[in-house]
């Protein structure tokens, strides 16, 4: 009887162990695509570059110039590139000459991803204590965005590895014009932010052009920068907005991107997704507990206040996020 009894628990304990090995084989493994080595140096040489010409307010020489940059700079990478030119109003009156620059990178390709920056800067240091009414550097607000966005394109196209799906590279004009907190009259006829995504959102470059999703990088160079889960973002992409996290922690940066919630901003994706119907996250430095940090639409938004590993988070996360698909 004990020998039977002995056998059985044997019999038990093997069942058990082949029952527990069987589980963990069917276990799917991960599978993670190449992609190609984002450059922060290079990224930050971008963002140096339209920082050297200065302000890039609508109607001003360093506007048109950067404009022509940028359509050079992604012409030689061999993308398509075309801009949606418009009128818009200010919030004070003026009508601005707006141009939003589309640069797209396999057009066949039916299945598409929307990457979006702004490339305007503000006119005003609203926040400032000095030199109010004089327009800010933006080398964070606007530069770090556009910069990473070509530093994904230079890699796209320099390197044999493609992405198996489509980029449309969206960089929005007239985004940072709104009309200040303390101004004395204020005009709430209409939303004075983001012109340019306004626009686009009800007037696409492409008839009935849509995306699988889309990513708007926004302040993305600051030294010691943090990115929460925007409120918008959590609204209308929480899948994407998962999947970006996930992939940050995947390539080592999730100190840079934190799983915390943080309130809704009125920034460019909010009527992606409204108007355009796509659905876009933002990656964007606004803390649940500070807001904005203490740089923004100040004259410390400059060259010193840009950090290569900021850089390289966002950047790589994004470039590994695409090429995943």
């Amino acid at each position: 009887m004990k020998n039977r009894i002995w056998l059985l628990a044997l019999l038990i304990f093997a069942w058990a162990c082949s029952g527990e090995k069987t589980t963990e084989s069917t276990v799917p493994e991960v599978v993670v695509k190449p992609y190609p080595k984002f450059n922060a140096d290079s990224a930050y040489t971008y963002v140096e570059k339209q920082v050297s010409f200065g302000p890039r307010v609508p109607g001003t020489a360093g506007h048109q110039a950067t404009k022509d940059w940028l359509i050079s700079k992604f012409e030689g990478f061999g993308w398509g590139v075309q801009t949606q030119d418009f009128q818009a109003k200010t919030y004070d009156g003026l009508t601005w000459d707006l141009s939003n620059i589309i640069a797209s990178y396999n057009p066949g390709a039916t299945k598409r991803i929307l990457l979006a920056a702004h490339w305007d800067t503000r006119r005003i240091a609203d926040k400032d204590t000095q030199d109010i009414d004089q327009p800010i550097d933006g080398a964070n607000d606007g530069g770090s965005g556009v910069g990473v966005l070509l530093e994904i394109a230079r890699s796209v196209s320099a390197q044999e590895l493609k992405p198996d799906v489509g980029i449309d590279i969206i960089l929005f004009d007239g985004e940072d014009d709104g009309e200040p907190d303390h101004a004395s009259m204020r005009n709430n006829s209409q939303i004075w932010w983001c012109l340019g995504s306004q626009y686009w959102s009800k007037n696409k470059h492409a008839p009935n052009y849509s995306a699988y999703y889309g990513i708007l990088v926004d302040m993305v160079g600051a030294k010691g920068a943090r990115f929460f889960r925007e409120g918008y973002s959590r609204k209308y992409a929480s899948g994407i907005l998962k999947k970006v996290w996930d992939n940050a922690a995947q390539v080592g940066h999730s100190a840079f991107f934190i799983n915390r919630d943080a309130p809704e901003i009125t920034d460019d994706h909010a009527f992606v997704n409204e108007y355009g119907q796509i659905p876009m996250i933002d990656i964007i430095e606004f803390s649940p507990d500070l807001g904005f940090s203490r740089y923004h639409h100040t004259h410390m938004d400059n060259m010193e206040l840009i950090d290569r590993r900021s850089l390289q988070a966002v950047g790589e996360t994004v470039l590994f996020t695409v090429y995943q698909e």
